[in-house]
């Protein structure tokens, strides 16, 4: 009624149409009376009217009078605001469908995106996290492919070099050149001090010192923590670099590398640079040759001082030989003063036998002792301990530990000892005792309690004396009584439901936060029955059930229930605990139940979206590979040829591409910068822009359908706009094929054309410049490079992508490289394409190995 008389005064009715409410109110209550009074056969007046609703009908059909329109007006006001928060809802679910359409398509043309974390729309940030990774994942393949060309190239330098004076200069330059450096010097350590064994710079004399020691300067310091050290900020006192091109300019970021082995210091580089800052991929590579630096010269120093061993050895043999006719007269002089010994001997072994049977009594009670005895001198050596340590603390002679080894110690422990043993060394004759841990060797931790004392003056004793007992059991007991009011303080403060439930199915404790779940204060519960519960059906049945089986089981059982609330139907995760007594004995059952409905939401909500771009992604992957030619399509045109394609994700930036136009074949392997779906995106743009090209106009030579490509590519992708950056495009190997002439026109960006003729490998490389990509301001693009070739019958023509050749793996994980796919092609002159046909992909699983393939592979092979 407060809502309707708020709406009515609030407007929502205009005021001829509150007139025309009222009055017919009022004429309809008018004619209600005049009924009521005609079945009382009373006339017409006010005062019959007040008389007549004595009668509680009478103000039952008032209220319904009155009731009834405004019912009607607060229905209709209720059904135009569900009516416009539904347009409102509609407009926001437009807003983020078209929101989520220009994000796509800025992932696509590679755009940036700006940050969409504060629309809440899960599909854009998941969309935005599939833009980032794939820009993430080409970087690191740039950086991975740097650093393992830098290693290579340094291993294989290392190789060649066999003496450490002639190695140093190479391996400074390498690293200057690779790196882009300006200078630097190499550092080698001798005597724990680094000396200076080669330097690469403009002019000598900015190298100030010859040496440094260790901890001494950044070269120093960099020796001193075994990290390398990089630098942008040049303290104002360094060395600058002087030539005619720059004339004297600091460097502006300074590196050194300690070279190690096994953390021992072999050495040290110092490198400068002209540049600002340096990427990650020039530190990353840095580190990783500095390893193997420090290895190599660690075995050329051993293998130099094995040769001067070797050489010392022979000098000493041929002293040893001098000096053997001496030792024969020695040795006669011993025999002589032997018998005399042997004399002696026999009068103490009497004397000896009477002392060991008193010390095997008193070795028997020092080992069955409950606590053994050490005697510690004033340099805290020890002196003595008695045998029942070996028993106390699990040690044998073989050990050879001691009650107070700092090794089996905790560093509290060490400490507290260290302290025991400064009170006592300044309190002659002082007590005291301690506690500390210790470990056996079994692992178990023990609890010891010592107390020493200052004997020192004593001339029987003459040290510090300790007797220490094992104390474990009564710490186990403290704590145990420590971490039982522990629990029962986490269990109170859990937000978990926590219940306790013994044999007979009673509830023996319950924590308040199962009010929360069942809806029933914890006092209502306790100490009731499972079956005396009056809350939800299936969780006391899940109770009940869980409890038999655990009482024939005894193991725990995780299991998820699903709950009514207050707040509406829960999953809840419960865990159920058997508890044993000392005996074994199962004494009761915890139930541990957390909430995990919005986990749940969440799990489902993620994996259905997971779905969706999975299925996009598949959908996408059945496109390609209904447009591209397969082995068998290219097979009707030339019998003796195939195609190895294995994309590296569902779909491939790699792509092979065929034509027949009036009589001429043409046939490509095309290779889009990345992979996966942006590769895929591109792939699209370059087999529509070929079949265009060669279809528009078949007399192009390959070089010229290569430029247009080009040109092509540039557009499409908005790279020929002034300011534009973009660098993706393509690399491709064109072949346009006149079988009736047997020409054979070929044009490779970036990519090469293998032709074996014979058993002998011709090989045509390609420009040196790629499909698409914004020009580079002041530098003047190269012209594709046409090779016609006259073939024979029976030649054979290869075409591939880099992904073949890039691919790690092997016994050394190196790369399988150009060179392995020649040495295949002209292994015997009598394989056939089937024999390649099988080999390749053979070769390249098994070179794979349990690595991860890093790139889209594609190989056309052809015979004409």
């Amino acid at each position: 009624m407060k809502t309707i008389r708020k709406w009515f005064f609030a407007g929502v009715l205009s005021v001829k149409e509150r007139l025309y409410l009222l009055v017919f109110i009022f004429l309809f209550l008018l004619l209600t009376w005049g009924g009521f009074l005609s079945i009382q056969q009373s006339h017409y007046s006010l005062s019959n009217i007040i008389y007549l609703h004595t009668w509680w009908l009478v103000w039952v059909v008032d209220v319904l009078i009155i009731a009834i329109p405004f019912s009607i007006i607060f229905v209709r006001n209720y059904i135009n605001h569900k009516t416009a928060g539904y347009r409102t809802g509609i407009h926001d679910l437009e807003k983020k469908i078209e929101h989520n359409v220009n994000l796509a398509s800025q992932l696509r043309d590679r755009k940036e995106v700006l940050d969409v974390s504060a629309n809440h729309d899960h599909l854009s940030s998941v969309l935005l996290d599939l833009g980032q990774n794939i820009r993430k994942a080409r970087l690191r393949e740039e950086e991975e492919n740097y650093i393992s060309k830098g290693k290579e190239q340094m291993s294989d330098l290392l190789r060649v070099h066999q003496v450490l004076s002639e190695l140093t200069p190479d391996v400074l330059k390498a690293m200057i050149e690779y790196l882009g450096a300006i200078q630097g010097a190499f550092y080698l350590l001798e005597d724990n001090t680094l000396k200076r064994s080669a330097m690469y710079a403009y002019n000598r004399r900015r190298f100030e010192y010859d040496e440094f020691q260790i901890g001494k300067g950044l070269v120093g310091a960099a020796a001193y923590e075994r990290q390398i050290i990089y630098r942008t900020e040049i303290p104002d006192d360094y060395w600058s670099v002087t030539s005619g091109l720059l004339g004297e300019r600091k460097p502006k970021a300074l590196l050194i590398i300690p070279l190690l082995q096994e953390e021992e210091l072999q050495g040290v580089v110092e490198v400068a640079f002209l540049k600002s800052s340096l990427e990650n991929k020039h530190l990353a590579y840095a580190e990783e040759v500095a390893a193997t630096i420090g290895q190599t010269i660690y075995n050329l120093k051993i293998t130099a001082r094995t040769e001067k061993l070797l050489q010392d050895s022979q000098e000493l043999t041929k002293t040893l030989q001098q000096n053997e006719q001496q030792l024969k007269e020695n040795a006669q002089e011993m025999l002589e003063t032997q018998e005399e010994l042997e004399k002696s001997n026999q009068m103490l072994e009497s004397q000896v036998q009477e002392v060991a049977h008193a010390q095997k009594r008193l070795e028997a009670l020092l080992t069955n002792a409950s606590e053994f005895i050490s005697i510690y001198n004033e340099n805290q050596e020890l002196v003595f301990e008695s045998p029942s340590v070996k028993r106390i603390l699990g040690y044998n002679d073989d050990d050879r530990v001691t009650g107070m080894d700092p090794d089996l110690l905790t560093p509290r422990g060490y400490r507290t000892i260290n302290n025991l043993f400064q009170y006592l060394l300044e309190t002659p004759g002082g007590e005291q005792t301690a506690q500390y841990t210790y470990l056996r060797k079994s692992g178990e931790q023990l609890f010891l309690e010592t107390k020493g004392k200052n004997l020192l003056h004593d001339p029987a004793i003459r040290g510090i004396i300790f007797n220490t007992q094992d104390i474990t059991e009564r710490k186990r007991a403290e704590k145990e009584e420590q971490m039982k009011s522990r629990m029962q303080s986490l269990s109170e403060n859990s937000p978990d439901m926590i219940m306790r439930v013994n044999m007979m199915g009673k509830l023996v404790y319950i924590n308040p936060a199962v009010a929360n779940f069942v809806g029933v204060p914890a006092s209502d519960i306790i100490k009731k029955r499972i079956n005396e519960l009056e809350i939800d059906e299936r969780f006391v049945g899940y109770l009940e059930n869980t409890l038999n089986d655990i009482k024939s089981e005894q193991e725990t059982v995780i299991s998820e229930v699903k709950v009514a609330t207050d707040d509406g139907e829960r999953i809840m995760e419960i865990k159920s605990i058997p508890e044993l007594n000392d005996e074994g004995e199962l004494e009761s059952v915890l139930f541990v139940a957390h909430d995990m409905t919005e986990f749940k939401k969440i799990e489902a909500d993620i994996k259905d979206k997971n779905k969706k771009i999975s299925d996009s992604i598949n959908y996408a992957q059945r496109i390609q590979s209904s447009l591209l030619p397969d082995t068998n399509y290219i097979q009707n045109y030339f019998p003796r040829s195939f195609i190895f394609y294995r994309p590296k994700d569902v779909v491939s930036g790699d792509f092979p591409w065929f034509l027949k136009k009036d009589g001429i074949l043409y046939v490509a392997a095309v290779d889009c910068t990345g992979h996966g779906v942006p590769g895929a995106l591109l792939s699209f743009i370059g087999y529509f822009l070929l079949n265009n090209i060669v279809s528009a106009d078949p007399n192009l030579s390959a070089a010229q359908i290569m430029e247009q490509l080009h040109q092509e590519v540039r557009k499409a992708l908005k790279q020929d706009q002034e300011g534009s950056r973009g660098r993706d495009g393509m690399d491709v190997a064109f072949c346009k094929i006149d079988p009736e002439k047997q020409i054979l026109d070929y044009c490779g960006a970036h990519r090469p054309l293998f032709l074996v003729r014979e058993g002998e490998l011709l090989e045509y490389q390609g420009t040196r410049k790629g499909i698409g990509g914004a020009p580079l301001p002041r530098k003047k693009e190269k012209e594709f490079e046409n090779h016609v070739i006259d073939y024979q019958e029976g030649d054979k023509i290869f075409i591939f992508s880099d992904g073949l050749p890039d691919q790690l793996g092997g016994p050394d994980r190196k790369k399988l490289q150009p060179r392995r796919v020649r040495e295949a092609l002209t292994m015997d002159p009598n394989y056939t394409m089937a024999h390649f046909a099988r080999y390749f992909p053979k070769r390249f699983y098994e070179w794979m190995g349990n690595e991860k393939q890093v790139d889209d592979v594609l190989l056309i092979g052809i015979e004409l």
